[in-house]
């Protein structure tokens, strides 16, 4: 099914909804061109503060406002919510999946479907670990970790309890640092006095790198006061120790010496690396681009695609010489392919190539605990948590879910407390486990239905 065309303007087609795309749209809205914003998902995903929702300090719709709400006052940008799995470039089509398939035509196409985990070629390890790119991944995550205190309370052995109170987080970039201080701040300052069977402060936070440091990017001043404030929250860090193995009992680590380490865990994160999204790789291969190593679309220095000027891609699934795959970087991506398109519409002339302005770096690690680096200025501890608040809540999308952040930061900081504490049943498990126990419990259900007993099955005389 394609989509009709809307007259003789100009037609702007920009797939995904994350940064890049959104600034795009904002950008292009005030030009005489007509949009159709694409995504999978009906909303637009704030990732840097994920984590925050992962462990129950945030809510989902704080961080995640609708598109079609996003847009609503720009009547020239049209939202449509599908599953982009390929592209036409002789006909200039996209190509998606919704209820059926359907086609939407361009003049100009600007691609920002970011990117996904990588595990480094051991992908098996993706089902036994929990990760941070959506809104589900953030509610496994919560229920996981919040489970796992529930299930150690109950737990019949202290082994058993000891596997449930050990939390290994791997990759010690922001994502993971962040993590492993708010996971460190549930068991050490906010959960103790609601347990009567468990300590909760015994329970284990590790946070594993195979890098030498935390935070690579970061001066080393800074990585040094991130590793003890990650000390102060209960938070042991092992660096150097790349993990060799993860399997549903735990993982193992190696160390300098060669010796591998076997670290028993019913929880699991990855924040160890990303890749491309997998449009990058279809966009390449109908373009006749490359790609390097990570999955990522070389592109030209104005962000176009080489040999289609009218292609346009941006944000985590590109690759420019110094540029980081952050958020930042697809923000200023997304305005200056709106100024280039703009230009060329005009007939004004080009402007000069992409350059990224490095606005600096931060890290939370607890209430006073973060660190910042902005050029040549280093903070830490209360002046550097001020500066990540105020450039998060700059960019949080919406006034109301603003203030809706400010109020929730400022309530787990006075009460100590987190409202966000939903716990989905189905998610204290591995989700592959999830399906066997739902499909089991299907089958009886059936039988049930059908009046057959236990004692029948037992002697094999019903088959599921």
């Amino acid at each position: 099914m394609s989509q009709p065309p809307s007259g003789d303007r100009h037609r702007v087609v920009i797939v995904g909804g994350g940064f890049g795309g959104v600034r795009a749209a904002h950008a292009l809205s005030h030009l005489p061109v007509d949009i159709t914003l694409i995504d999978r998902t009906n909303h637009h995903l704030f990732q840097p503060l994920l984590y925050q929702v992962g462990t129950g300090v945030l809510s989902p719709g704080q961080i995640a406002p609708a598109l079609r709400s996003i847009f609503r006052n720009r009547p020239n940008v049209r939202v449509q919510l599908a599953q982009v799995d390929g592209f036409d470039l002789d006909r200039r089509v996209v190509h998606g999946v919704a209820d059926h398939g359907i086609e939407v035509p361009y003049d100009t196409l600007i691609v920002a479907a970011g990117a996904t985990h990588s595990y480094f070629g051991r992908d098996e390890w993706e089902a036994h670990t929990l990760a941070m790119k959506s809104l589900d991944d953030a509610n496994r995550l919560r229920s996981r970790v919040l489970g796992a205190f529930e299930m150690a309370e109950q737990a019949d052995t202290p082994a058993e309890r000891e596997a449930w109170l050990t939390f290994a987080i791997v990759g010690a970039g922001p994502t993971g640092v962040e993590l492993a201080g708010q996971v460190g701040i549930l068991a050490h300052r906010l959960l103790p006095a609601e347990f009567r069977s468990i300590d909760t402060t015994s329970a284990r936070v590790l946070l594993l790198d195979a890098a030498p440091t935390v935070l690579g990017p970061f001066a080393r001043p800074l990585q040094q006061r991130a590793r003890e404030d990650l000390h102060e929250l209960g938070v042991e860090v092992q660096t150097s120790a790349p993990v060799t193995t993860i399997d549903p009992e735990g993982i193992e680590i190696a160390d300098d010496t060669g010796s591998h380490h076997r670290i028993t865990a019913k929880t699991v994160i990855w924040a160890a690396g990303v890749k491309a999204s997998p449009l990058a790789e279809r966009l390449a291969e109908a373009a006749g681009a490359e790609t390097d190593r990570a999955g990522r679309l070389l592109v030209s220095p104005n962000c176009t695609v080489p040999g289609h000027p009218e292609i346009f891609a941006i944000g985590d699934m590109v690759s420019l010489p110094g540029v980081p795959g952050v958020a930042q970087p697809a923000i200023q991506e997304g305005r200056y392919v709106a100024e280039v398109i703009g230009a060329r519409l005009a007939g004004a002339p080009t402007p000069r190539p992409f350059r990224y302005r490095d606005k600096g770096a931060m890290a939370i690690v607890g209430r006073t605990h973060a660190v910042a680096q902005i050029g040549k200025i280093r903070l830490t501890g209360f002046p550097a948590f001020l500066v990540w608040g105020v450039v998060h809540l700059a960019y949080l999308v919406g006034w109301g879910n603003r203030f809706e952040a400010v109020a929730r930061w400022l309530w787990t900081m006075i009460a100590r407390n987190r409202r966000e504490r939903l716990i989905s049943v189905v998610s204290l498990v591995p989700e592959e486990t999830a399906r066997d126990q739902l499909a089991r419990t299907g089958i009886r259900r059936r039988r049930e239905r059908a009046g057959v007993g236990p004692e029948r099955r037992e002697r094999g005389t019903v088959r599921p």
